[in-house]
């Protein structure tokens, strides 16, 4: 790997208007090129909107879906790309040649190429399928990169088998915090009002974003995957009202010993920026231990236990919480 520089955004997306999503991701990599970023991430789903996606109908959908890379927001991130010589990757909605439509992250490279990855745990939609298959690429600038989109990471095996394929560094988009949860201690719902009154309450906000229902439980959990596999990790958020609920920002970026380079604690659109040392791999616990595992012991792992469920069934747990 050869060292570089690297963004994470956070932005506050308005649902289904991908002019306006597109406008920021635009403004963000600008100011990411003034800072020679070589490589910048946004959210999840951001070019199309996410939460609200629960409640649209199959047409609905399927409108908001596009080609990837052959659709207009593609090859907007790709002119951009090639333009500031920048890595870029931004979420969507993907409908493939067969007419499926996919939970879908795209990463423009500035020598007009792209790599995506489609999610391999969607949830947002009984409407969207889930992707098969990892994602791990060469970028221009000398780095391989493996994409995880948000509860893809929750599952450990997955950040694991990116590593083995390679991936120095983790491109990990989400659209979280302020989650409704079956589990006690796994977030839990910010008062929408709050966000709306900030301005005067921004104690108060701050507080809930970098509390258990945002960054605590982020910390619990998301420095492991770094650590443990010897990567560096680029966490990029939503942040702000999405639909009925509130997202806790917290854009970070992780060293491949779980240390965070850099972040923000801002409620509201921003970005961090950090340098990906290369010196810092070869050495890490992560990339040390790997090299110890013993695969014979291991089968047990690709085995169907039985306790195996639909992630919708997963992530809801109670069939009521679908149509909320």
């Amino acid at each position: 790997m050869k060292s570089i520089t690297a963004a994470s955004v956070q932005f506050n997306h308005k649902p289904g208007d991908k002019a306006y999503n597109l406008s920021v991701i635009e403004k963000f990599v600008r100011e990411a090129s003034l800072k020679n970023a070589d490589l910048i991430i946004f959210p999840e789903m951001c070019i199309t909107g996410y939460w609200h996606v629960r409640n649209l109908s199959e047409p609905e959908v399927r409108n908001l879906a596009e080609s990837v890379p052959s659709g207009p927001s593609s090859q907007a991130l790709i002119a951009l790309a090639i333009k500031h010589q920048m890595t870029i990757g931004a979420g969507l909605i993907e409908i493939s040649e067969e007419g499926d439509l996919y939970n879908t992250y795209i990463v423009a490279m500035g020598d007009g190429s792209y790599a995506k990855h489609r999610k391999l745990h969607c949830f947002i939609s009984s409407h969207m399928k889930s992707g098969n298959s990892y994602t791990v690429f060469d970028s221009p600038h000398g780095v391989r990169m493996g994409i995880l989109i948000c509860y893809d990471n929750n599952i450990i095996e997955n950040a694991r088998i990116t590593a083995l394929m390679g991936a120095e560094v983790l491109l990990a988009p989400h659209q979280t915090g302020g989650c409704k949860s079956a589990s006690p201690k796994a977030m839990g719902l910010i008062d929408p009002q709050l966000w709306e009154e900030r301005e005067e309450r921004l104690p108060e906000l701050t507080q809930e974003f970098l509390g258990p229902k945002g960054r605590g439980w982020l910390m619990r959990w998301l420095p492991s995957r770094a650590h443990d596999n010897g990567m560096f990790l680029i966490f990029s958020n939503g942040v702000g009202r999405d639909d009925n609920e509130v997202r806790t920002g917290g854009a970070m970026i992780l060293d491949p010993y779980g240390e965070i380079l850099s972040e923000t604690t801002k409620a509201g659109d921003d970005m961090v920026v950090a340098r990906l040392d290369a010196s810092l791999l070869p050495f890490s616990s992560g990339q040390r231990w790997m090299k110890s595992r013993r695969p014979n012991l291991y089968g047990l792992i690709t085995q169907w236990t039985g306790m195996e469920e639909d992630t919708r069934k997963v992530r809801f747990t109670f069939e009521e919480d679908i149509n909320k």
